[in-house]
């Protein structure tokens, strides 16, 4: 199944809207969130509407660096994640997630951070509240240097790919009209679903020659 991304009256979601879209992984709100997403350019705005994106891992390496602290405190916190509304059918999901999943070594596997869906429940002790959004805003500053995003627009039959574990996606804002005048259209994979189609993919080939 796809999705349509494009402004509405009656958006329930920031990215249905013609703002700005911070960097973002999708999905954090999901237990196991999608690991690959497509965007498929149907339409694209004369002004604005740029997208950017930035490796997460590269900057959660350089957090970990500079501020071994900080980077300790994203990959250790549990953060609540809650979305609710209708969109096709009505949802309501709710997540625990570590901003910055490691694996036993300490090196990060997956990136989960959406400001638009982090909740407001926070139920970690009172004297780590502080330190934690310190953290937050060190690793959030890092991803929007111009040092480390990339800014490139789609043209109309532009297909874009990404690991939506590893990369954040953003949107500049565009301005709004009396008609649709950006049109994306998105798509998930599961990595799983992924790596054996590439394997079967390989066996045909190698069968072929």
């Amino acid at each position: 199944p796809t999705w349509q991304v494009q402004d509405k009256a009656d958006a329930n979601n920031v990215a249905y809207t013609t703002g700005r879209l911070c960097f973002h992984t999708d999905y954090p709100v999901l237990q196991h969130p999608p690991g690959v997403q497509f965007l498929h350019c149907i339409k694209q705005t004369a002004a604005g509407g740029e997208s950017e994106v930035v490796d997460g891992f590269h900057v959660s390496n350089k957090l970990k660096e500079q501020n071994p602290q900080a980077y300790q405190i994203l990959s250790s916190t549990a953060v609540d994640y809650t979305d609710v509304g209708v969109d096709y059918c009505d949802f309501a999901v709710q997540c625990k997630q570590r901003i910055i999943d490691v694996d036993s070594r300490g090196q990060a596997v997956r990136i989960n951070y959406n400001n638009a869906t982090r909740d407001t429940v926070f139920d970690i002790p009172a004297e780590k509240v502080r330190p934690f959004y310190a953290a937050l805003k060190e690793f959030n500053d890092l991803l929007n240097s111009a040092e480390h995003k990339f800014t490139y627009k789609l043209r109309p039959g532009d297909i874009v790919t990404f690991d939506n574990w590893r990369v954040l996606h953003g949107r500049q804002s565009y301005p709004s009209g009396s008609e649709v005048t950006r049109h994306l259209e998105g798509a998930y994979a599961d990595w799983d679903v992924v790596m054996s189609r590439l394997r079967l993919l390989r066996k045909r080939v190698l069968n072929r020659d």
